[in-house]
This record gives C-alpha cells, structure tokens and sequence, in this order.
C-alpha cells in the first residue's frame, strides 16, 4: 500500500509517495482535468491520497477517487497544528501530508456530490452579491452624512419614495455622481439576487428536507436552503452534537487537573453563513409562541437576549438533525404559516399567481384557524414551562463537572435514594 500526499497550488500539485516507511517526492502534475486523469490512472486500487482542503480540491478528489482505495480531504486547520513544521516548502508538505497519512492521524473532510456542490456555490454567490449590494447602499449613506442630509424621512431610502427624495435633494457634483452610480450598482445586483434566488427556489421546491425544515417557525426557504447546502447528507452526523459542533455553535471547553472545566464561547468554527441564518431564524422563533419562545425567554432572563438567541438556534440545529433523520414535520408547527412559505416560495420560481376564489387548498388563514393555531402553539408553551419547573423542584443535585468544586452533596437525590433503598418484603 502506498501513501500519496499532493500538495495542491493553482498551477501544478506536489506529489509525493510513503512506502514501505520511507518517503520521496515524486515530481510535479500540471492542476489540468486531463493531467490529473492521466496521473490518477497510474495509481493502483490500493493507494490511499491525501490533500488539504484548498479551492480545487474537492474536483481533483472526485477525478482520483474512483482509481484509489481512498481520497482524504484534510482540514488544513488541523494539518497546520499537527505538523508544526519550520521548514516551508510545497516538497515538504507533501511530504508531511503522505507521513502524517501513514500514521493515520488525519481526519477526512467530506466530499460533497455535484448536487450539493453547486447548491453550496449558489448559495455562496448569494451571500457575495448581498454583501457587494449592503456596501453600495452605505456609500450611499456616507455621501448623504457627509452632506450633512442625516437621515432620510421615509422608511426605505431605496424605495420608490425614498429615490424620488434622492432627486429632490441638492448635491455637489461629484456626490451626485457617487450615488447615481451606486444606484446603478443597487439595481444591477437586484436582478443578480432575484436570478440566484429563482434558481434556489426551484431547488427547494423539489426537495422535501427543505420543506420539512421550513415546517419550524422562524425557517423560511433562504434558511432552510442555507441550511441545507451546509448539511448536505444528514447520515453523516450520528448525533445532534455532532451537527452542532460542526456549525459552530458548541462552547470552547478548558479543563485542566483536577480543576472544573470552564466553558467559554461558541467555537464559530465550521460554516459562519449558516450559523449567521439560525441565529437570525433563533430571534424570529422567539417572538413566536411555542416550546422556543419558552426555553429562548428562560435563558433570557439569567443571561439575557444575544446569549438566548444562540442557545435558540442551536436548540434550532438539533431540531433540523430530529427532523431531518426522523423524515418529520416540526410538531408544533402552524400549518397556515408553513402554508404561506410553501406558496411563497412557489412564487418565487415564477408560478402563476391564483385567483381569488378557486377550488384548491386555501392557502390564506381564516380568522378561527389562526386563533385556533395560537392556541395550540401557546398551550404548548405553558406545557414546556410546567415540565421545566417540575423538572427544577425535583431534578437531583448538582455531581461531576456541574457541581461546586471541593463539595459532593450531603444527601442521596431521590433517584439515589430509590436504588439504595432495601427492596420491599414480598406480598404473600
């Protein structure tokens, strides 16, 4: 068995091969889909690659794939720390990346299909594109504060109102230059987002998994296909926990001795726009009745709002992972709402719009079923709050990491109690 540790740059890859415990650089390949096929087809069933996880990796894993026994993906964080190295070479890298191989000390990224590819690319795009069409709107703001303008009296300044305000003002030449060629720009990306977001839609129309997560309150369709794009197979994660450190939304732990372990912050590793999109899902959940609006308001009120809302949303990733390996709708859901998503989400792939009056499903809610939904929602929520303190007046005391450090508790708990207690005489 061989170990092949490629080193990967724009133009070309390092190559270099461990066998039988010992390690040499095999030369260079051209970063080429022809170059790359060539050279994967001179390995044999039984090599094992490796390469850290840089742009075109994850197409030069998927051309050498199916000629190996294995493709390791690593994570160049994780490289980074294990290697310590100070030498600096592509030769020596690949050299380290086929040793730390062999050694079996690299955990594998995963690869991701075409599909799931180009959905994560979208997505990606999209985020850009919002990102370029927010600094435009700010210059536009600076020219107006520099103008000494303050704030405009309308609502949204890139609106119909708002535009016609714009005209009215008097600026300088080269301001008015600075916010009509940023309008340009503001328009221009409009059309940009709407294309991506048509694209989107029509994805998520056809996919379940995304319907199932918009069945959770505060989820519309850019979350769930966010959210999707970052899952990918939900097989993957055996655990909630799993799927919660992987998006960043786990504390930093310290522990050393025989002292407690101190949890900090969240970790903010793994994919931040998905973690961004369930913090933002966390405080709409929160103002909706509901089992979250209970747990977000009990973590509120001992250590307050920003805090609450991270614990919602990864109260919020453990609901997906439920959800998504269970293949079930959220419980509390309020189908007039998810109805709502689902036909908005229609629309935003261009369908038709209905008529007032038709013969299908009633997408909008009557006055009754509203009431009737909010009634569910909310007797679920005191129902959550009655278990939560139930659970506080008889839950044990605090043992282990939890407890105060130096102290165990005087008396058994209740559960303690019952094993030790001596077993019943027998009814005769």
């Amino acid at each position: 068995m061989r170990f092949i540790g490629l080193d990967v740059h724009q133009g070309f890859c390092e190559v270099a091969i461990r066998e039988e415990g010992k390690t040499r650089s095999a030369g260079r390949v051209a970063t080429e889909r022809a170059e790359l096929e060539l050279f994967a087809g001179s390995l044999s069933q039984s090599d094992e690659v490796v390469m850290e996880a840089t742009g075109p990796a994850m197409e030069i894993a998927r051309i050498i794939k199916p000629h190996v026994a294995r493709v390791v993906v690593a994570n160049a964080q994780e490289v980074r720390a294990i290697s310590h190295a100070r030498v600096k070479s592509d030769r020596f890298d690949a050299r380290t990346l086929a040793e730390l191989l062999a050694a079996g000390m690299l955990e594998p990224v995963w690869v991701p299909d075409v599909e799931t590819s180009a959905l994560r690319r979208r997505v990606a795009r999209r985020a850009a594109l919002v990102r370029q069409r927010t600094r435009a709107k700010n210059e536009i703001h600076a020219t107006l504060s520099r103008c000494l303008l303050g704030r405009a009296p309308v609502s949204d300044l890139f609106g119909k109102k708002g535009r016609a305000w714009l005209d009215e003002q008097q600026l300088g030449i080269e301001e008015s230059e600075t916010v009509a060629g940023c309008l340009r720009q503001i328009d221009f990306l409009d059309c940009e987002v709407a294309q991506v977001d048509q694209r989107l839609s029509e994805w998520a129309v056809g996919s379940q998994d995304a319907k199932r997560l918009m069945s959770i309150p505060g989820v519309g369709a850019g979350v769930a296909v966010t959210l999707m794009a970052a899952i990918g197979d939900i097989s993957r994660f055996s655990s909630p926990r799993q799927l919660v450190a992987y998006l960043g939304l786990d504390p930093k732990v310290r522990q050393s001795g025989d002292e407690p372990p101190r949890h900090g912050r969240i970790s903010k590793r793994g994919n931040a726009q998905a973690r961004s999109v369930l913090v933002e899902a966390a405080w709409i959940a929160m103002r909706q009745p509901g089992p979250l609006r209970a747990f977000g308001e009990r973590i509120r009120v001992r250590k307050g709002a920003p805090v609450a809302a991270v614990a919602v949303a990864r109260k919020l990733t453990c609901l997906c992972w439920q959800l998504l390996t269970k293949e079930e709708d959220y419980a509390f859901a309020r189908p007039s709402h998810v109805r709502r998503k689902l036909r908005n989400l229609e629309l935003d792939t261009g369908a038709a719009r209905l008529p007032t009056r038709h013969n299908g499903q009633r997408i909008s809610s009557s006055t009754a079923e509203r009431a009737a939904e909010r009634e569910l929602t909310e007797h679920a929520e005191t129902t959550y709050k009655r278990l939560i303190a139930d659970w506080k007046a008889s839950g044990p005391a605090k043992t282990g990491a939890g407890a105060t450090h130096g102290r165990a508790p005087s008396t058994p708990s209740k559960r303690q109690a019952t094993r030790q207690a001596p077993a019943q005489t027998p009814a005769l």
